[in-house]
């Protein structure tokens, strides 16, 4: 899945470029059989675009909603119809004769046209925003701490928390000074507090830096992907630590690969 730094990019981007948009057109792969049947999109009016857990939900003025789900493979492109980042998409959705959107690496059943219930009830099993205002250090505490599973775990478990993966869930880690492979009922409150601090940092900050994506949003994109040159620990085994000079290592977490320096992040 993509995590929520990405997410937020994309949802910010396709709000800036589509909000109060009429949907002229739809075109999809015939390997998108899902996508059939969906044609009353077409005449459709885009009021807003929504982020919920690994999903991007345009409201319809159709009283629907249009639900893609966002998979590690999948990306958006925005741009002119006949623009080299819009040929070949598995999904196409156009805005008059100049707008069109691209979706890459769709599979059968992420895109889903629905009604506001339906997307209720299909959502509700996702966890925690760690970007909503009402999230705490008392809330992240109370949810994980009973957990026997490593921080690594209990961190990428989407029913509890929605939006951190394999990337983001290390560098979490590493910037509030835990690791891994640590049992989530084994955390002081001292540490508690310090890796919620470090979710809403690390998260704020990914943002702020354009996230890790590869692929660029549009053609005068020039932030996303920012982040990946940021990365403290996640893919760097090996690597000399940035902050204390040790190594980095790979290490097991619930059967979980992890990225840590074991030399500043503390012992189990």
């Amino acid at each position: 899945m993509h995590e929520l730094p990405e997410l937020y990019l994309y949802r910010a981007m396709l709000a800036e470029r589509y909000a109060g948009a009429r949907i002229t057109a739809w075109n999809f792969h015939d390997k998108l059989v899902d996508g059939d049947g969906m044609e009353e999109v077409i005449g459709s009016t885009v009021w807003y675009v929504e982020r919920r857990a690994n999903h991007l939900v345009f409201h319809l003025d159709i009283g629907k909603r249009l639900v893609l789900y966002m998979s590690n493979k999948s990306y958006l492109f925005s741009g002119a119809p006949d623009d080299h980042g819009c040929q070949n998409a598995m999904l196409t959705i156009g805005f008059g004769d100049d707008r069109t959107l691209a979706i890459y690496g769709l599979n059968k059943g992420d895109v889903q046209l629905l009604s506001v219930k339906a997307v209720e009830e299909q959502l509700r099993g996702y966890g925690l925003d760690p970007l909503d205002k009402g999230f705490n250090g008392d809330m992240l505490r109370k949810r994980l701490s009973k957990k026997r599973s490593s921080m690594k775990a209990a961190l990428m478990d989407q029913k509890t928390i929605a939006g951190i993966g394999a990337v983001y869930s290390d560098e979490i880690m590493f910037a509030a000074g835990i690791r891994p492979d640590m049992r989530a009922n084994s955390l002081s409150a001292e540490l508690w507090e310090r890796l919620y601090r470090a979710i809403v940092s690390v998260l704020q900050e990914a943002i702020s830096h354009g996230g890790i994506t590869k692929q660029p949003m549009h053609d005068q994109d020039s932030l996303s992907g920012g982040y990946a040159e940021r990365l403290q620990v996640y893919g760097r085994e090996g690597e000399a630590c940035k902050r204390c000079g040790g190594t980095v290592s790979k290490v097991l977490a619930s059967g979980r690969k992890a990225y840590a320096c074991l030399s500043c992040q503390l012992e189990q």
